[in-house]
């Protein structure tokens, strides 16, 4: 979702140079992202599996790709607990053979988008790219071990990869069942923000545009070996986002009528109450975020209004609990 952003950018910005988008086409994902570029002349879109090293090797011969921006990745926390083991071949595998193929294609640059989830959770210390990683769910578990194969090409071989943790980014073009694209959705069905547990965890967003000129800026600025954590000091309880969007959606400020829009459900098996980021290094660089909370949600609810059917199974990401068919046998390497 975030790497759709960034390709439309890549190839409106930089004419000079050929995009090649790689996709699984997983259940979150949806080519209409990427409608506004498909028929442009630097774009190409390959249809391929990162877990599959014979694809991946021969991409890499016949594309002569320089720049590696790796998103793939299985990313929703809830779906991680019930499919740790997936989570683990797609995230740590698939990565291992991407950065693999990528150091013996001799590639100029890798930048892998990890998380702030590596970390764990905080009440009060703000993390730092020299923090321990302390992550408590599989999802950030499995990018945590990614990172370490990652960084282990630079150790090893000065292979020039570059990690960046960012923070929940969201906006257009995001598969509802993340939590604020599932809110919206919710509401603009007339049904109820499904909260985990307290409702009282906080989290930082980082609106998409802001997202991507954080890459572009690690893409030109960023050192090889360098871990940058892309941030932002804007933080909301998640109880918090869904008053603001009923008030946003239900032109509503009356705290009784919010309430009724609001449904509490059991909490997730451990649900981490805040990611604190220092983003210092990326400060350092030239980039800070731009879109204030209200501009960026504004446009949020805006697009979700055309958009929602943009996948075909989008209504089961409004469940409270991921309902998912079961992944695809894995293959064995």
């Amino acid at each position: 979702y975030s790497a759709s952003h960034v390709v439309v950018s890549l190839v409106k910005n930089y004419p000079n140079y050929l995009i090649v988008n790689l996709d699984k086409l997983d259940y979150c994902a949806s080519l209409k992202n990427l409608e506004t570029v498909s028929k442009k002349e630097n774009y190409k879109f390959i249809q391929g599996d990162i877990c599959e090293p014979h694809f991946i090797k021969q991409l890499f011969e016949t594309e002569k790709i320089d720049i590696v921006l790796h998103f793939a990745a299985q990313t929703h926390v809830d779906l991680s607990f019930w499919h740790a083991l997936e989570f683990t071949y797609v995230n740590v595998y698939g990565t291992n053979v991407l950065v693999a193929a990528a150091y013996e294609a001799n590639v100029e640059k890798f930048v892998f988008a990890s998380t702030d989830e590596v970390y764990g959770g905080s009440i009060d210390e703000e993390f730092d790219e020299s923090s321990p990683k302390r992550p408590t769910n599989p999802y950030a578990s499995s990018k945590a071990a990614a990172e370490c194969f990652v960084q282990s090409y630079w150790e090893r071989y000065q292979f020039p990869v570059v990690i960046t943790r960012s923070s929940n980014v969201y906006g257009p073009h995001q598969y509802p069942e993340k939590v604020i694209p599932k809110f919206i959705s919710l509401l603009q069905q007339n049904r109820k923000c499904c909260i985990h547990g307290s409702g009282l965890q906080r989290r930082n967003f980082l609106y998409a545009t802001d997202v991507v000129e954080a890459f572009l800026t690690v893409l030109k600025e960023g050192k090889p070996g360098e871990i940058y954590n892309i941030g932002t000091n804007f933080e909301m309880s998640i109880a918090q986002l869904a008053k603001e969007l009923i008030h946003l959606i239900k032109k509503t400020s009356s705290e009784s009528e919010m309430e009724h829009w609001m449904d509490y459900v059991k909490d997730r098996p451990t649900n981490d109450l805040r990611y604190p980021m220092s983003s210092e290094k990326m400060h350092n660089l030239g980039w800070r975020p731009k879109v204030p909370w209200k501009e960026g949600i504004k446009k949020t609810i805006e697009w979700y209004k055309e958009n929602f059917h943009n996948w075909k199974n989008a209504e089961k990401a409004l469940e409270p609990f991921p309902v998912t068919e079961p992944f695809a046998q894995l293959n064995t390497p």
